[in-house]
């Protein structure tokens, strides 16, 4: 990935508080859908605190080609996502360009909608929803708790490990999460109760732009320019009910209630600082089959992005206490690349479209305050952590809110964010 001048750290914005803004500083313009009053959900654009309706804008310019890309932004935004990195990368530049301009202000300012009067959605229709498991501490320890002489199973560093999730439950940040119940082990057999053990799982979403048709793998030398965008992804987990159903077959109830996404898309143009050679293998690990080795990915197909965990209880709100931070963490733990995911996904001939998310599993550091899940942080529940008001949390109660955030940073660069990934717990 290539960096141009909408990567310069010095470049100002026009738009008020564009500059001060953590996450959408004009370096970052992720996409979103959005809607306000009577107007139905279109696409935006993040900038500071603002949002640009980005059809509104296309279609003032009167000339045909931006309104055929109007068309593209109304609605969920399929479309968009699939017109591809060249569309999307000169939509950037542009966009660049008059923000960092006070004298074209008059061309943008008249489409700009404060955040805060906006409601935002998933950003996209998603057809298919597929979780990997690329987090290889987070593997190994999980793995630790239930087979402590063997807890990374061989496969693992030989193939992308995944399962076919339930698009229907993902959800927008913000939307609150209802315990579930299902079938619960027990000494005297299985019972129908809500889960005690609910959990969070710190990902990464992974966006499909451009698909591939059915029968027709993707190569992983290809596999980048079908990436569309990454947002932030809690895969809440009830780890009672999946401790007695995921065998044979892996997760299925404990996963399929609810999925948290963050509704803003970062683009991988916007990243493009913060690429980062692959997870480095051990000198016993096995080079990856052909399918999923090219020499540019592992040079730069990973991520470095700092991804921050934050809890509060409903005492702490009622006592007006802040948030508090319970874990951090870095993207780099990922053992398998973004490409290599899709490359596999596509490997039998599976057929990927705009708009398809792919969860990168829950990425955990080696410490264990680097946990990417309560699971992790609390060794299985035996060690609780406590909060402020003395409280102790194993795993999630009612009126717990959770909150993933993530920063791209790397020295000469401005950092950018992912804007929110929150979800509050409800029985």
């Amino acid at each position: 990935m290539k960096l141009d001048e909408t990567h310069a750290p010095d470049a100002r914005c026009w738009v008020p508080g564009a500059d001060t803004s953590a996450d959408f500083p004009v370096q970052n313009l992720p996409f979103c859908l959005f809607s306000t009053g009577d107007l139905g959900p279109r696409a935006g654009v993040a900038i500071g605190s603002s949002l640009i309706d980005l059809g509104a804008f296309l279609h003032s310019t009167g000339h045909d080609a931006d309104s055929v890309l109007a068309e593209l932004c109304a609605g969920p935004l399929n479309a968009l996502l699939a017109s591809g990195a060249e569309v999307r990368g000169a939509l950037r530049r542009r966009l660049f360009a008059i923000l960092t301009d006070p004298s074209r202000r008059g061309e943008i300012e008249p489409f700009l909608v404060p955040m805060a009067e906006a409601e935002l959605h998933v950003p996209c229709e998603i057809g298919d929803y597929s979780d990997f498991y690329a987090g290889i501490h987070h593997a190994t320890r999980v793995g630790r708790l239930f087979r402590p002489d063997n807890p990374l199973l061989p496969n693992y560093r030989h193939i992308p490990i995944g399962y076919h999730g339930r698009a229907s439950s993902v959800v927008v940040s913000g939307t609150p999460v209802r315990r579930p119940a299902g079938q619960i082990a027990g000494p005297e057999g299985p019972r129908f109760q809500p889960s005690a053990r609910l959990d969070h799982e710190f990902e990464l979403g992974i966006l499909v732009g451009p698909g591939n048709l059915l029968g027709h793998p993707i190569p992983i030398s290809e596999a980048a320019d079908h990436i569309a965008g990454f947002t932030l992804l809690n895969d809440w987990s009830a780890r009672d009910i999946q401790a007695w159903e995921y065998q044979p077959l892996g997760p299925f109830l404990a996963k399929s209630f609810a999925t948290t996404l963050s509704p803003f898309i970062v683009t991988p143009e916007a990243l493009a600082p913060f690429r980062c050679p692959a997870f480095p293998r051990g000198k016993d690990d096995p080079a990856p089959l052909p399918y999923l080795l090219d020499p540019q990915d592992q040079a730069e197909g990973g991520l470095s992005l700092t991804l921050e965990t934050f809890l509060s209880s409903a005492a702490m709100r009622e006592q007006g206490m802040k948030e508090v931070r319970i874990a951090s963490q870095s993207a780099t733990n990922l053992y398998w690349t973004p490409a290599q995911m899709i490359a596999h996904h596509s490997s039998n001939g599976c057929n990927l479209r705009p708009g398809d998310l792919l969860g990168t599993g829950t990425i955990s550091g080696e410490g264990q305050d680097e946990a990417g899940s309560l699971l992790e942080l609390t060794d299985g529940g035996t060690r609780p952590i406590t909060l402020p008001t003395g409280e102790t949390r194993t795993f999630l109660l009612a009126g717990d809110r959770l909150r993933l955030a993530a920063r791209g940073e790397r020295p000469g660069f401005r950092s950018i964010g992912f804007g929110p990934c929150v979800g509050e717990i409800i029985g």
